[in-house]
């Protein structure tokens, strides 16, 4: 009898967000965004259901790449990307997280080898799912709230302005 073997992976490129399109458009949502934009340079379609996520197949480098979107919502994000980094038996070192950062101006990147969730609650669900906080992740600022006593979940799930919105689409293509 003959068994299958999981295809080779040598990255899981992970994008955080909310299904749906209601939320599409969100500053919570950047992570999707970026990683459709790399989906898009790749000429691939993140459309496949599987992981309680959207994947899609890609190379780049010479690796090769599994895209993922949750479609867990963002504070359960960890159970989707625990299914697909122990599918392909990958480390937490070979799962790259794509999301948005409150603490950066609108359209800044920061990339970090690893570190705390710094109150993401996405990062926050990936980190107790993988049992690591050792993944490397791309921070895509959306800019904080305009006055400390804003909402900060209204402040996230709510939308750029067309000023923000010219911003961020150069720090997407980086980003991706």
């Amino acid at each position: 009898m003959l068994f299958s073997k999981a295809p080779a992976c040598g990255w899981l490129v992970v994008g955080l967000g909310n299904p749906g399109q209601n939320y599409a458009r969100t500053r919570h949502n950047v992570g999707f965004r970026a990683v459709d934009a790399l989906a898009e340079k790749l000429g691939v379609k993140i459309d496949r259901a599987r992981f309680r996520g959207l994947t899609a197949q890609a190379s780049a480098g010479g690796e090769k790449l599994l895209l993922l979107k949750p479609q867990t919502f963002m504070n359960n994000s960890g159970l989707s990307v625990m299914d697909a980094a122990r599918f392909y038996k990958l480390p937490p070192e070979r799962v790259l997280v794509l999301f948005d950062d409150i603490s950066l101006p609108v359209g800044r990147l920061r990339i970090r080898a690893d570190g705390s969730a710094g109150g993401h609650n996405g990062i926050k669900s990936i980190i107790a799912r993988l049992g690591s906080q050792n993944f490397p992740r791309v921070k895509i600022g959306v800019g904080a709230k305009p006055t400390p006593e804003y909402d900060l979940a209204a402040w996230v799930l709510g939308s750029f302005s067309a000023q923000d919105e010219k911003l961020l689409a150069d720090s997407l293509k980086w980003a991706g």
